[in-house]
Formats: C-alpha cells, sequence, structure tokens
C-alpha cells in the first residue's frame, strides 16, 4: 500500500499542518482538518490526558487513521482552558494521520485499524528531515496486555450481549445509533472498539469508525465514541452509553450473547475460526457449535441454535434477524417461549470441554436431553464436520496458536487478526495452498507432522467416505489410524504394525477394502519403515498393483507433511520408484535419501535439484517447494542471503500458496548482526508479507531495515528511538547488535553528526546503545579520519562535548571519548592540524573553538609531571 502521512499540531497560536506527504491534495487536508483537532478536557484528568486513537471515513469512501495526543507541559483548569469554540486554538498538541487511500474491504485482507493503538510508529511531534514518506501499512500493533484485557472482560460481562448487539446494528443499519463509551482511561476505550472488532465479520471491522476520545461527543462523526466521566450527554438521544457504571440493559440478540459467552470464557480464537464456516453473518449456530466443542457452557437457545445449524450456509440456526429473537425452550419442559430471556443472561453452569457430544445421562428426562448441551454438542460438532472444518474439538481449538501470530499484539490477536491469518486468505480468494492446487499433495499436516490421513489423490471422496457403512477408524495420537484391527473388525495379523500379506490384500478386495489396508500399510512404513517393510509386504506390493498405488499415492501425502520420514522410509528399506510413478514429495525424499547432503554444498543447488526431480513444476504445486526446504534445512531457516536467493529466483507469490515465507522471514530475523544480507532481505520481506508478519518477527526485520537505511547514507534523527523501541521489542540479539552499530557509525559518518541524532544518544541511557557508539569511535577508520581530516576532528570534539548535563551513562561515555580517544591522538598531530580544526570549530561557534583551545593544552599536573621529568638525571649520564 501506499499511505500517506500527515502531521498537524497546535499551540497559543493556533494550529495548521506542519508536515504532509508529497502528492496530498487540498480537498483531502481540508476535510481532514476538523477531524485531527484535539480539544482538551474541561478537568483535570485521573488518568492523564486522553489519547484520541479515530478512524474516519472521507467523502470519497476512503478513510482516515490519526492519532492525537496532548503535548504541552499542561494548562490552567481554573481558567476554564479548553472550553472555547472548539477550533483547538491554544491546545499543544499534536495529531499524526494516515491516509488510506483504498475504502474499506478493498484488495487482501488488511489489519484491522485498531490494532494501531499503542503503536511505537505514531510521532508526538513533527518528525525532521523533510516531508514524511508515505507508510507501507498502517502503524504496527503495539505492546499486549492480555492479564489486563482478561480484568477488563470480566468487569464489563454483564454489558457486553447488549454492546455487542448495538454494534452490530451500528455496521449494519446506517441509522443505528451511535455508541458511547464513558472511561476514564483511553486505553479502556480502545479495549471496547478491540471487543467490537473482534465479533464483528473482518470487512465489518474495517468498516467500523470510532475514537477513543471526543471532548464534545455528539459532535463526533464516528460510531463509537470515547467520553470522559462527565462529558457525556445528561438527556437521552439517539445513541447508547456504555462504560462500568449503571445497570445493563436487556438483549434479545442471541447471536451477542453468545458472542458474550464466548469472550468470558478466554476463547477468542472462534471468532476468526466461525468466520471461515458457511453461515450467514451473526447466525448464532455457527459460533455456539464452536463454543459448545470448546466446553463453553451456553444458554439453551444457544444450545438449540447449534443443534439446528447443519454446516450449510442455509440452515436454520435461530436469531438470524436484525433483532436476534428466538423462540428459547425453558431449561425444565423444553417448550418454546415467545419470551426472550432475561437482560445479560449469563452461561449458566454446564458441562466442560468433555460434554460436547457425550449426551446426558440415563437418569435425565428425556425431553431435557433433547435440548441439554450433549445432545446441542453432538449435532454442533456434527454440523462443523459437515462444514468442512474437521472434529469439532479440532475445529474449536486446532488454530488458536496460528491465530495467535496474526496480526497482533492488540486486544486478542487471535479474534481481530483471524481473517488475515484464516487458510482462505490466500491471494484470489482461494482456499489453502494445499486445497488450491487440487493434487495429491493437497493435505495438510496433522500436529504429528504427518498428513492428514482421510486425504486422497485429486480432492476425492476418502475411502471411509466411499465406504460409508463402515465406522471411520480411530486416530491415535500421532494422527495415525489404529494399527490392531482390520478393517473387518478382526486383530491384525502378526509379524509387525501394518503388515499384510498378498492373500490377504486380495481377500478383501471382494470387500472393497483395499483402501483401508493401504492406508494402515501406509501409515505402518511412514512410522516404522524397517519393521513395516518385510516379505509379506514386498510381496504384496509387487503382486497388487491396486495396493501399489494405494498405498504409494497415501505415502506421497504423507511425505509432503513429514519429508524427514519419508527420507527416512528409502534410507531404511528397498522400496524403490518406478519411472512412471508421479509422486513428487515421494520422488524428492528418495532423491535426498540417495544423495545426502554435504556439509559443504550450496544448499540453494540441492534444492533445486530436488525440484527438477519431482516432475512437476512449483508454480502448479508449490507445496514440493515446503517440501523440499524441509528435505534440505532439516525444517529450520536458510541463511539470510539463501533466503534472499530463494525469493529472488521464485518469487513471493509462490512461497506464500507454499506457506515457506514465514522460514524467510526467520532466516532474516535470526540473522547475526554481522549478516549484510538480511538488511538487504528485510525490506523485501516486508514489502511481501508485511500484513502476514508475526508480531514476534516484525520488530525484527524493521531494525534489518533501518540498519540499511542507515547504511545507505539515510539520517540518524529518528534513529535512536526507533533503534531502542524495536530492540525492546524484538527477541533477537543479531538485529538489535546490527541497528546499534549502524546508528553508531552513521553518527560517526565523515559528512558529520545528524544533530537531532546525537542529542537522541546523548538522552538514549541506554548501556547497548553507548557501548556501541564507544565501539565504533576507538575504530581504525574513526582514527585514520581524525588524522587525516581536522574539519572531521572538530566536528567529534564538538560531539563529544556536547550536552555535559546528560545522563550519567552519557558524561561516562563523553569522558571516554575525549580522554581515551581523542587526547592521545591529538598529541601526536602536528600544531598545523590542530589549528585548522579549531578555525573549523570557530566557524560554527566560537566559544566552541576556545574551550578546544583550552582543552587541548597540557594540564597544570601535566605540566608538571613533565618539568619533575626534565629534572631527573638520565641513566648513564
Amino acid at each position: 500500500m501506499n499511505l500517506p502521512q500527515l502531521h498537524y499540531a497546535g499551540g497559543p497560536e493556533g494550529s495548521g499542518f506542519t508536515s504532509v506527504t508529497p502528492g496530498v491534495g487540498g480537498e483531502l487536508l481540508r476535510e481532514a482538518e476538523p477531524l485531527l483537532r484535539y480539544e482538551p478536557p474541561l478537568r483535570a484528568p485521573s488518568a492523564g490526558f486522553p489519547e484520541a486513537l479515530s478512524l474516519s471515513v472521507l467523502s470519497d469512501g476512503s478513510r482516515l487513521l490519526s492519532r492525537a495526543v496532548h503535548t504541552g507541559a499542561g494548562f490552567d483548569f481554573e481558567s476554564g482552558y479548553g472550553d472555547g469554540d472548539g477550533s483547538g486554538a491554544g491546545a499543544d498538541f499534536h495529531a499524526h494521520a494516515v491516509h488510506l487511500p483504498e475504502p474499506a474491504g478493498a484488495g487482501p485482507a488488511r489489519p484491522l485499524p485498531v490494532t494501531a493503538w499503542g503503536s511505537a510508529q505514531w510521532a508526538e511531534r513533527t518528525p525532521a528531515g523533510g516531508p514524511p514518506p508515505p507508510l507501507e501499512r498502517i502503524p504496527a500493533p503495539g505492546r499486549h496486555d492480555r492479564a489486563a484485557l482478561a480484568a477488563f472482560v470480566a468487569a464489563r460481562g454483564p454489558w457486553l450481549a447488549g454492546f455487542f448487539a448495538d454494534v452490530r446494528r451500528a455496521v449494519e443499519e446506517p441509522d443505528a445509533p451511535r455508541l458511547l463509551l464513558v472511561e476514564e482511561d483511553s486505553a479502556a476505550v480502545a479495549r471496547w472498539v478491540m471487543l467490537a472488532c473482534g465479533v464483528l465479520p473482518h470487512e465489518r471491522g474495517q468498516w467500523l469508525t470510532f475514537t477513543t476520545y471526543a471532548r464534545r461527543p455528539l459532535l463526533a462523526p464516528q460510531r463509537l465514541v470515547g467520553v470522559l466521566p462527565g462529558d457525556e450527554p445528561a438527556e437521552p438521544g439517539h445513541w447508547r452509553v456504555y462504560g462500568a457504571a449503571g445497570a445493563p440493559g436487556e438483549c434479545a440478540d442471541l447471536w451477542a450473547r453468545t458472542a458474550s459467552a464466548v469472550w468470558l470464557a478466554a476463547r477468542p480464537e472462534l471468532f476468526a475460526q466461525v468466520r471461515r464456516l458457511p453461515a450467514e453473518p451473526y447466525a448464532p449456530g455457527p459460533l455456539a457449535s464452536l463454543a459448545l466443542a470448546a466446553g463453553i457452557p451456553l444458554e439453551p437457545a444457544a444450545r438449540e441454535a447449534a443443534a439446528d445449524w447443519d454446516g450449510t450456509p442455509g440452515s436454520r440456526s435461530g436469531g438470524a434477524g436484525p433483532a436476534g429473537t428466538t423462540a428459547v425452550p425453558m431449561p425444565a419442559a423444553g417448550t418454546p417461549s415467545a419470551e426472550p430471556p432475561g437482560p445479560g443472561t449469563s452461561p449458566a453452569p454446564g458441562p466442560a470441554a468433555g460434554a460436547a457430544g457425550t449426551g446426558r445421562a440415563g437418569t435425565e428426562a428425556a425431553s431435557a436431553a433433547t435440548t441439554g448441551p450433549g445432545a446441542a454438542g453432538a449435532a454442533g460438532a456434527a454440523g462443523i464436520r459437515r462444514a468442512g472444518m474437521g472434529s469439532a474439538p479440532e475445529a474449536a481449538a486446532g488454530d488458536r496458536g496460528a491465530h495467535e501470530a496474526a496480526l497482533g499484539n492488540q486486544a486478542a490477536p487471535e479474534a481481530i487478526a483471524g481473517d488475515r491469518a484464516a487458510p482462505e486468505a490466500t491471494p484470489g480468494g482461494q482456499d489453502t495452498p494445499d486445497a488450491a492446487h487440487g493434487s495429491r499433495a493437497a493435505r495438510e499436516a496433522t500436529p504429528g507432522n504427518q498428513a492428514t490421513p482421510d486425504a486422497t489423490h485429486g480432492n476425492q471422496a476418502t475411502p471411509d467416505a466411499t465406504h460409508g457403512s463402515r465406522a471411520t477408524p480411530e486416530a491415535t495420537p500421532g494422527g495415525q489410524d489404529t494399527p490392531d484391527a482390520t478393517p473387518g473388525g478382526q486383530p491384525a495379523p502378526e509379524g509387525g504394525v501394518g503388515s499384510v500379506s498378498a492373500t490377504e490384500a486380495a481377500s478383501v478386495v471382494g470387500r472393497e477394502a483395499v483402501p483401508d489396508v493401504a492406508r494402515r500399510l501406509a501409515h505402518a512404513l511412514i512410522s516404522e519403515p524397517e519393521r513395516a517393510y518385510g516379505p509379506r509386504e514386498r510381496e504384496s506390493l509387487a503382486e497388487l498393483p491396486v495396493l501399489r498405488a494405494l498405498v504409494l499415492d497415501r505415502l506421497d501425502a504423507l511425505a509432503a507433511g513429514d519429508p524427514a520420514a519419508g527420507a527416512r522410509l528409502f534410507e531404511r528399506t528397498g522400496l524403490r520408484l518406478g519411472a512412471a510413478e508421479a509422486l513428487p514429495h515421494l520422488r524428492m525424499c528418495a532423491r535426498a535419501a540417495e544423495a545426502g547432503l554435504d556439509a559443504g554444498a550450496d544448499r540453494v543447488l540441492v534444492l533445486d535439484a530436488l525440484l527438477r526431480e519431482s516432475g512437476v513444476s512449483l508454480y502448479a504445486e508449490p507445496l514440493v517447494l515446503r517440501t523440499g526446504m524441509r528435505l534440505v534445512w532439516a525444517g529450520g531457516p536458510p541463511e539470510a542471503a539463501e533466503a534472499g536467493l530463494l525469493l529472488a529466483t521464485t518469487g513471493a507469490a509462490v512461497h506464500r500458496d507454499a506457506g515457506t515465507w514465514e522460514l524467510l522471514v526467520r532466516a532474516a530475523a535470526a540473522a547475526p548482526a554481522g549478516d549484510g544480507a538480511a538488511a538487504d532481505l528485510a525490506p523485501e520481506l516486508l514489502r511481501h508479507f508485511g500484513a502476514e508478519l508475526p508480531d514476534g518477527l516484525r520488530p525484527a526485520l524493521l531494525l534489518w531495515e533501518l540498519v540499511r537505511d542507515l547504511r545507505a547514507g539515510g539520517p540518524a534523527g529518528d534513529g535512536p528511538r526507533r533503534a531502542l523501541e524495536l530492540g525492546a521489542l524484538s527477541p533477537e540479539p543479531g538485529a538489535r547488535d546490527a541497528a546499534y552499530a549502524a546508528l553508531a557509525g552513521r553518527l560517526l559518518a565523515p559528512d558529520g553528526p545528524d544533530e537531532a541524532g546525537l542529542r537522541a544518544l546523548a538522552g538514549s541511557e541506554d548501556p547497548g546503545l553507548l557501548a556501541a557508539y564507544r565501539q565504533a569511535a576507538r575504530s581504525a577508520p574513526v582514527a585514520e579520519a581524525l588524522r587525516g581530516d581536522p574539519g572531521y576532528l572538530a566536528s567529534c570534539y564538538a560531539a563529544w562535548s556536547a550536552h555535559p548535563q546528560g545522563g550519567p551513562l552519557w558524561r561516562e561515555t563523553r569522558t571516554e571519548l575525549l580522554e581515551g580517544v581523542l587526547r592521545p591522538l591529538v598529541r601526536e598531530l602536528p600544531a598545523a592540524h590542530l589549528a585548522a580544526a579549531g578555525r573549523e570549530l570557530a566557524r560554527g561557534d566560537g566559544h566552541r573553538a576556545r574551550e578546544f583551545h583550552a582543552w587541548r593544552r597540557p594540564s597544570a599536573a601535566d605540566r608538571l609531571r613533565g618539568a619533575l621529568r626534565g629534572l631527573i638525571p638520565r641513566s648513564g649520564r
């Protein structure tokens, strides 16, 4: 994206734009100006001056994301300051805005604007160095405090259902009332907004306008408006008020009540998963099904909605209308009632995770059992399976870790970032890379790093579905089928796991069970190849071409999920592939087992050889790239130089489809400080995969990008602040040390230190950054420049003698550099060189030149020591 930046400031003399990205038109500035003004509160706020993070929709459909803060030392509350005409004149504030030219919902799924709360990229002063360049993405999320969010949700629990119902109306109905969020702290208002965006469909969350603070809430154009206590209107009107006070109202919206139960149960990742189900937005049935599968107790109406939902978009799931009303079964008799549940209905105590799908005890009444949690859980689980999300527990919990890594450190990343991290969010709106290419490799890896056993070639029906009269075999914890039973339910034959003879395999052909035999044998071969590949198995695979084709096809799928296991199969057995057997993943595993990987081999060339061996184009079947990279780098990331070469030769799209882009990101993020390739790779990764980056890896890439900019001669002005903020967020020491070294080198560059950067360095008081600066100052290039250039000598003296009032670490640093680096060198320099340095100092500051002249003269103690040395007789005289 290309997002222009706007800086707007106000003070006693008035307010106006102070810096704008080139190309921004006057019409945009005129429309943005009233949205950026900041009017301070009338009373001294106990939680500090409120921060106004706002999202507004402009007349052309574009949006403006901004943050305004008070920047002055304070103001006189007794004088009524801030009670003027609302123009913002006289207020000390700064607003930093980002223009989002695309309307909400246009283009690929992007981070929600509310995630920019607390971002370190928001500026509180107009940056030096000219107009700001456009950003590629909205400001990165700030730090996420899970404990504070959990406490907030618990404290606001009684109001959540009504709030979610009103938020739903706010994004669906143009004339819906606005929501006033009354909180003392702007961070609490931001949490309200995060909760709202978390439950909405992702595109609706992009539309939802908000501001975390407004002095005059009824004049604010946003749908969600933060208000300080006492500033909310006293009379009722076309608005709703939410906060930590007052009695919660009634809520007839079953979807909203279910969403409230999910938040209170601390399972926000379910909102990301429900967006992937084939159902209408705000239908309570799908969300209730996921909640029951996750062990969340729900009210009877929600359990009934889960039971009614059958996994299809048009199924009845209750509460689909705008008001969300539905017939609610009474707990005792199970008969419908026309009245909705009472206000603020909270989930009743119910079964835990194991209750979903287990049914009621036999002592309960049959009528209660038909609507109880167990029956609803079982029906909901069936709906989830019909929707194509696997078993209910897997659907409810399987994506928790994946969504943790998305968008970010704000609110619940699992809830507000789910659509971007969801598998369907691939280019073109396709399904996951596995399903998108519809081949035998289109299988997803199970938690045990093995491909899903039920995946079949060409996306055909699974053997279990084909032979639906037989029950689905149970899965072992590793994701394999239970090996101790034959398809007919008889004990497995002796001779090892999955052992099968040609006679046995042929005997079951009439019962159409060859796929089951093939699956059992394939899992045995991939898990215990030496034990499973015995004489009987070799005979069966040689004499039964149908069995061999099914086994190899299944092995190809399993090798895609665990390439190392596929390579072990060929290392430890005599199984070999025929020339006509088109099994790309197995062929790569066989080649890797045969050729091995020498310690000094060019791994990029090895990968290229494996890809050629697969026999398919990686652009037609991107998963072969994932298999190849796992074989070559053993599941770890390549080096930064290798990752850069892979990205340049294959392109970003295929890495996104193959799911290997994160390996490239990890290659740059974990690179050591001296790796020059990481600095060139990081900007490319940010450009191609910025929207998908996990929060743990983004700061490291931004540090490497800063290194690239500083090495290219960019100004160091804001570098110390960025380096320190990103270094605190990044767990990778290499990126942090590289950024500190590059910043120190830029501040010591021959073209003179950047005044703003030097001031930030002196005020940082960071031991790591100052140590890097001292180390760079003692380097040979700096010493050579000091001896050869009087102007450089003058600038270093001016920098190292500046800011004597700084903190103790800076005073220690400047003293060490003046006395340990500069003074010994000055004693060796000729007088003409020193005189030229003095003249350079005099051009800028005569006082500094006099200080330099006095500093380089020997002190009284030095003169006394010299005189004493002259009086001591030399030995041998």
